[in-house]
């Protein structure tokens, strides 16, 4: 179910990242009609005009794997609006590929760069823009194959929990400063970057998610007040943070644990 997010982010900007298409394209719709300013950056020059246009928000051309456009694209975004309170790290790519033993070492890089060093970047460039607003929100798009299995493609898989780690590690760095992080992990999505599978699914009856959906979750998540968090999305159900279970701590010989420099109260399991 879609909530209403009129007004949600009145007087707020948004900056999203693949926003020329799928879920960064319905998120900036999203975004603009809770009332925000929207910076759509993306690859496509074209595309991002288009959603730009539509929203009446500030198109960045950007390749989220270079970290000076990405530096570039958000200051070009304080620039226009006065500042950035809400950004969501969106841009990602599939290999298409499952089979280990032949992986393309082109198609390996272009993942990487894209699904994590376009996160890591973009977290890098966001954390001082929103310490300039007094806080904000960082949501990034991983998916369910960030926190279970997906054998059709294990280098999606891998940059997903790369994503899911990330952004669970550091949540509690910038939480002081009022920023929240959060992730989206929604399960298969009518997008372009699925398109190649849509046909067997739908002939299947495979529910997929619409972009409108995960639109509406990272705003939830954005506006939520929780941090460290992912939401995952799927068919039928409300969005809904996923409950990680503590692992065994370490045993010492007498029985009692130690828990490692740096954690806090809760964050580590000793029994």
């Amino acid at each position: 179910m879609l909530h209403d997010a009129a007004g949600r982010l009145a007087g707020r900007v948004a900056l999203v990242t693949g926003a020329g298409s799928g879920i960064g394209a319905a998120t900036a719709r999203h975004l603009a009609r809770a009332g925000a300013s929207v910076c759509a950056v993306d690859l496509d020059q074209e595309a991002a005009d288009r959603i730009a246009a539509e929203v009446g928000g500030l198109a960045v051309r950007a390749d989220v794997g270079e970290p000076a456009e990405v530096t570039a694209a958000f200051a070009t975004c304080e620039e226009r609006f006065g500042g950035v309170d809400v950004v969501h790290l969106n841009a990602g790519v599939v290999t298409g590929h499952g089979e280990m033993d032949t992986l393309p070492d082109d198609v390996y890089r272009r993942i990487m760069r894209v699904n994590v060093d376009g996160v890591v970047f973009g977290m890098r460039a966001a954390i001082p823009a929103l310490n300039r607003r007094g806080g904000g929100a960082v949501v990034a798009t991983a998916s369910l194959a960030g926190i279970i299995p997906f054998a059709p493609d294990p280098i999606y898989a891998l940059t997903k929990h790369a994503v899911v780690g990330f952004i669970r590690s550091v949540a509690p760095l910038v939480e002081a400063a009022g920023i929240t992080v959060n992730a989206v992990n929604p399960g298969i999505v009518d997008t372009p970057m699925t398109a190649a599978i849509r046909e067997p699914l739908v002939a299947d009856d495979f529910p997929l998610l619409a972009a409108e959906e995960i639109a509406d979750a990272v705003l939830d998540a954005a506006t939520s007040g929780r941090t460290g968090e992912c939401w995952v999305c799927q068919p039928g159900r409300d969005p809904e943070p996923y409950e990680f279970h503590d692992v065994p701590g370490p045993r010492t010989a007498g029985g009692v644990g130690r828990r490692p420099p740096g954690l806090d109260d809760g964050e580590l399991s000793l029994d």
